[in-house]
C-alpha cells in the first residue's frame, strides 16, 4: 500500500501543551526529511493552557497573566493560524501531521476536512453544527464549538483542532476566544446536558478520519513512534515493537 494511503492514529492522552508542540515539530522534521514517511494523526487532551497564534496579539486576553498563574496556567506564543484559545482536560485536540503535497492538498483543504471531521463526530452525538464562512471552526446554535488553527512548514501541516467535548468553559470568558468578541463558547456536553466520554469522541474521530484522508488507519502508540523516530525503525521493527 502506497503510503499517502495510510495514516498512523495516535493517542497521547493528557499530556503537557508543550510537549505535544514540541513532538510535532519533530515529526516534521523526521517527515522533510525521508526518516517518517506516514502521515499521523495525534488525539489527546491538555492540562490548562492559553495559546496565541502567529500574530501573538496579547489585547484578546482579557485577564493579566498574573492571574492565570494563580491558576497554574501559562500563555505560549505559536506559530499556528488563528488567535488566542484555551485548551484544557476535556477538549479533545486534533493534530494532522500530513505531507499536503503528497496528498494532494492545499491549507484551505485541510481546514475543511478538519471542520468536516468535527462535524461528523458531533453528528454521531446527535448534534448538528454548523461551518460560518467569515469564521472557521463549527458552531452550535451561535456558539463556538469547535476551533481550527494550524501551520504548514515545507509542506507538512501541524496544530490542527479543539473540539470542545466536555470541558469546563469558564476559562473561555477570561478572552475573546479566536479574537472575536462577544461571542459565546459551547460544549457538546452543555449541548446535550449530559456527560460525554472522552473515549467516545476518540473513537468517533479516528473512524471519521480515515475515511475524509482515504488512508488505512493504523494505531500506534506515542511511545512506540518516540522510539521508530529514536531508532528509524523499519515498518516490520514497528510492528515487533507495538506487539
Amino acid at each position: 500500500m502506497d503510503q499517502k494511503d495510510t495514516i498512523w492514529m495516535v493517542e497521547f492522552g493528557r499530556s503537557d501543551y508543550g510537549e505535544i508542540w514540541e513532538f510535532q515539530k519533530r515529526l516534521v522534521e523526521a517527515k522533510s526529511t525521508g526518516i517518517l514517511n506516514t502521515d499521523v494523526l495525534l488525539v489527546g487532551e491538555h492540562d490548562p493552557v492559553f495559546t496565541l497564534g502567529r500574530s501573538r496579539r496579547r489585547e484578546h486576553l482579557l485577564v493579566s497573566e498574573g492571574f492565570l498563574r494563580s491558576y497554574n496556567m501559562e500563555v505560549v506564543a505559536t506559530e499556528r493560524g488563528g488567535e488566542i484559545t484555551y485548551h484544557g482536560p476535556g477538549q479533545l485536540m486534533g493534530y494532522p501531521v500530513v505531507d499536503l503535497r503528497r496528498r494532494g492538498l492545499e491549507p484551505v483543504d485541510l481546514v475543511f476536512i478538519l471542520e468536516e471531521l468535527m462535524l461528523m463526530v458531533c453528528q454521531d452525538f446527535g448534534v448538528k453544527a454548523k461551518r460560518r464562512e467569515a469564521n472557521r471552526g463549527i458552531w452550535f446554535d451561535g456558539e463556538k464549538l469547535g476551533s481550527i488553527g494550524i501551520a504548514v512548514q515545507r509542506g507538512i501541516s501541524f496544530h490542527g483542532f479543539a473540539l470542545n467535548v466536555c470541558l469546563d468553559l469558564v476559562p473561555f470568558s477570561w478572552i475573546n476566544p479566536c479574537g472575536m468578541r462577544g461571542i459565546g463558547v459551547t460544549s457538546l456536553q452543555k449541548v446535550l446536558s449530559k456527560r460525554i466520554a472522552m473515549e467516545d469522541a476518540v473513537a468517533s474521530v479516528f473512524y471519521h478520519a480515515k475515511q475524509l484522508f482515504r488512508a488505512e488507519a493504523i494505531p500506534v502508540g506515542l511511545r512506540t513512534l518516540r522510539e521508530y523516530l529514536d531508532h528509524n525503525l523499519g515498518m516490520s521493527e514497528l510492528q515487533d515493537v507495538q506487539g
